[in-house]
């Protein structure tokens, strides 16, 4: 069974910093590309960094320069480094893990709240 399990969510003052981890199953970790998206009320939810395995990088361009996605590969653990936070990054940001190929397949945590204050 297939497990996303998200941490490191919380309340920062403007300018202050969070780090989000994204613990997940080994079956998938390895041939997965990892994401992390954000969803505010009223609002379809969108991706804000991406990392896929073989190490390629995007981002949302809101929060380039300011957040950073990485993949620890032995840890089966992706990570939200974010710092310079905004009021407009409160959202509940999700992990995902996308599976191409002949067997697509995608997952995503529960979700953890990330509020910013000014």
């Amino acid at each position: 069974q297939v497990q996303l399990v998200e941490s490191g969510g919380g309340m920062v003052q403007s300018g202050g910093s969070l780090r989000l981890e994204c613990a997940a199953s080994k079956i998938i970790f390895g041939i997965a590309t990892m994401g992390w998206y954000r969803q505010v009320p009223g609002k379809q939810r969108e991706l804000v960094a991406g990392i896929s395995s073989s190490g390629k990088l995007n981002y949302e361009d809101s929060v380039k320069g300011r957040f950073t996605i990485s993949r620890d590969n032995a840890k089966n653990t992706v990570y939200l480094q974010m710092n310079s936070l905004k009021p407009e990054d409160t959202a509940v940001y999700y992990c995902n893990a996308r599976i191409g190929g002949t067997n697509k397949r995608e997952y995503w945590g529960q979700g953890t709240q990330v509020t910013v204050s000014s």
